[in-house]
């Protein structure tokens, strides 16, 4: 199995982070503004990307302002059984966030693709934490 991780520091407390990472505001501004959210553990979010490209994620875990887990239980076939989570630690009025994509099946091109898009990901969460502005997909240009 190969995994993709990743950390940010974002110079926010760590509510804002979870915040942004569980509601509909937040993620519009930082992921896709096409989307279906809610913030309990077994609901499926829906992310769109275009018009046929839809990624949904079950709610595995929620820790207040610590950790979110999704599964991706419908999306590129690669995704399907992939688990992606966010863990915050708080530090003097700093956020470290770890980003993990887990269990991959294999190093693919696809794989590589979604490493550099993660690390975006988190770009943007830094940009809208920080600065009140993200990059989410409708916004990129790379």
């Amino acid at each position: 199995m190969a995994n993709i991780e990743h950390l940010q520091t974002v110079h926010v407390p760590a509510s804002k982070v979870y915040e942004t990472l569980t509601t509909a505001e937040g993620l519009s501004e930082i992921w896709t503004n096409e989307l279906i959210i809610n913030n309990q553990i077994g609901f499926i979010n829906e992310f769109r990307f275009g018009s046929d490209d839809i990624t949904k994620m079950r709610i595995e875990e929620l820790i207040t302002n610590k950790k979110v887990v999704w599964q991706c239980i419908d999306s590129d076939p690669e995704w399907i059984g992939t688990i992606i989570s966010f863990e915050i630690q708080e530090k003097n009025g700093k956020s470290l966030i770890t980003l993990r994509h887990t269990n991959w099946k294999e190093v693919t091109p696809f794989y590589r693709s979604c490493n550099y898009n993660w690390a975006i990901f988190l770009y943007s969460l830094k940009s809208y934490c920080e600065d009140g502005e993200g990059i989410p997909y409708h916004k990129r240009k790379f």
